[in-house]
Formats: C-alpha cells, sequence, structure tokens
C-alpha cells in the first residue's frame, strides 16, 4: 500500500482495555462520513464486558474501499492485543470494508462479525443520488461505490466463510430517500440489502440508519453475538424497552 494511504492525518485510533483481563478484543469501524464518536457508546459497553476495545478512526471520504480496508483494519489489528480472538463491531460502510479485508487477507485470530446496517447487497439511494451535485463531496469515492450497479463492491465479493451476524434497521425518519429503497428500510439501505449470503444470524430492530449502531438493544445484541455465536430473539431480547431513536444523539 502507498505509504501516503497510511500516514493521512485523518486516521485516529482509540483504545480502551481493562487492566491485564482484557484478551479478547473487539475492533470498532464506525460508518460512511462518521467518526470514531458515533460508535462511543458501543466502545464503553464492550470494555465494560471486559474486552479489549479499539475504536478506529479513518477518512471514510477520502479514498475508495480497496484503500480504505487496510487502512483501518490493519490499524486495528496493530492495537489488538498479541492473544485471544479478534471481533468487529461495524456500521455501514465499516461492514464491507471487513468483507473486502478478508476476501484477500486471512485474519489468524478471527472471532466474530456484527455488522449493523451494511449494504452488503448495495443501496438504491446511491444509484439515485451519485450522479447529483455535492454527492461526491458528502460521500466520497467509497460512497459512489455502494450502488447496486456494475461498479458495486458489496456485490462483486463473495458469501462470508466466518461468523458474521446482521443487525437491520426498520426505521427511517427520511421519507425522501426511503422512497427509492424496498420497504421496509432505514433510511439509507432496505432490510433485504443488509443481507449476505453465509450471514450466521440475523436480526431487525426498530431504529434508523443514523442511530441504529448506538441503540442500547443493537449493542446488546451485538455483545450477545460476539460471545454466544446468535442473537437474543423473542421476548428474550426486549426490543419494545428500548428508546426510540429520535432519544439518541450523533
Amino acid at each position: 500500500m502507498p505509504s501516503h494511504l497510511r500516514l493521512t492525518p485523518l486516521v485516529s485510533l482509540c483504545a480502551f482495555a481493562l487492566p491485564a483481563i482484557a484478551t479478547d478484543c473487539v475492533i470498532l469501524l464506525h460508518g460512511l462520513a462518521r467518526t470514531t464518536a458515533s460508535m462511543e457508546k458501543a466502545a464503553e459497553a464492550f470494555a465494560e464486558q471486559g474486552y479489549a476495545v479499539v475504536n478506529i478512526g479513518y477518512p471514510s471520504r477520502d479514498h475508495r474501499i480497496e484503500d480504505l480496508a487496510p487502512i483501518a483494519i490493519e490499524r486495528g489489528l496493530d492495537a489488538c492485543p498479541d492473544e485471544g480472538k479478534i471481533n468487529f463491531y461495524t456500521h455501514s460502510l465499516g461492514g464491507i470494508l471487513v468483507r473486502f479485508y478478508l476476501e484477500h487477507n486471512e485474519i489468524d485470530r478471527l472471532g466474530r462479525v456484527v455488522m449493523v446496517a451494511p449494504p452488503n447487497r448495495g443501496s438504491q439511494v446511491v444509484d439515485n443520488f451519485k450522479s447529483m451535485p455535492g454527492f461526491g463531496v458528502l460521500n466520497g469515492p467509497a460512497g459512489a461505490q455502494l450502488g447496486t450497479g456494475a461498479n458495486s463492491v458489496p456485490l462483486s465479493l463473495g458469501p462470508v466463510e466466518y461468523p458474521v451476524g446482521v443487525v437491520a434497521g426498520t426505521q427511517t425518519f427520511n421519507p425522501i430517500l426511503s422512497q427509492f429503497l424496498p420497504n421496509p428500510d432505514d433510511g439509507k439501505v432496505s432490510v433485504e440489502s443488509t443481507k449476505i449470503d453465509g450471514m450466521t444470524d440475523f436480526i431487525a430492530l426498530p431504529h434508523s440508519h443514523p442511530f441504529i449502531m448506538k441503540a442500547p438493544d443493537t449493542i446488546s445484541q451485538a455483545i450477545a453475538f460476539i460471545e454466544t455465536g446468535s442473537f437474543l430473539h423473542g421476548v428474550e431480547a426486549g426490543a419494545e424497552s428500548q428508546p426510540p431513536d429520535q432519544r439518541l444523539r450523533p
């Protein structure tokens, strides 16, 4: 990889760990045009469970997916302990980075991967808006690769062959974008488009794309999957008691 990509000042790293006892690691990867701040609630929750937590910031709007994947993931791998499993908690584009990286590389101590609202089958929102003025400024080259057309990176990737749990959102606060998506959707990605061949488990929760990664029930489900290999389904999940997205903050 060109050295200027590795040294970009927009890549930041935040690490949380409990003294001495944290060996299994969770790497957090935010979504397109977001920062590590959007993953802080999840970082704190995983740290409280005893994981070594690495919350990665990467320049999501500056490079293509094939460059972003090693930038983000290799920084995370370098920060994890030398022993224990390496797990991932991702939001949106972050999940595609993991898929791309693992299609071309191996992680010897790979544990489980939770993908929250990933555009695994692309998004029709990108198809309809990528040619509009300002799209490139807001979403960068990686954003244009998340559609359903010929240059779709998600559609170019094969089935997953490692434990993956997918969390989809069913609530939207953006009716303009939702009209371009098959319902149900989260305002950016349809529920069906989050699914991927080979996934271990799947669950849909009543949250919108910008907030789902920090919702308490999403984080609880992610912890359950990383610890047991499956989500909590039915009454056990307690989704009805969780706060609606409008109470969450960016």
